[in-house]
């Protein structure tokens, strides 16, 4: 197993976590319903996809 030969000071760990971060996830408005939406994912108001209707959705859903 390796070891560590000498002790990593805190300016070189962090250098090298600096990369450890969140990203927020690509939202779009939906062309169809005006409704925000993970950009290349299906609808969830109203089920269209590239302008095609991909999933059944019911009308009272897309209404309230």
């Amino acid at each position: 197993m390796a070891m560590p030969k000498y002790k990593v000071s805190r300016a070189r760990g962090r250098k090298r976590r600096t990369h450890w971060k969140l990203n927020q996830p690509a939202i779009s408005a939906c062309p169809q319903c005006h409704q925000m939406k993970l950009a290349h994912h299906v609808c969830k108001q109203c089920g269209y996809y590239n302008g095609v209707q991909v999933i059944a959705v019911d009308e009272e859903k897309v209404r309230a």
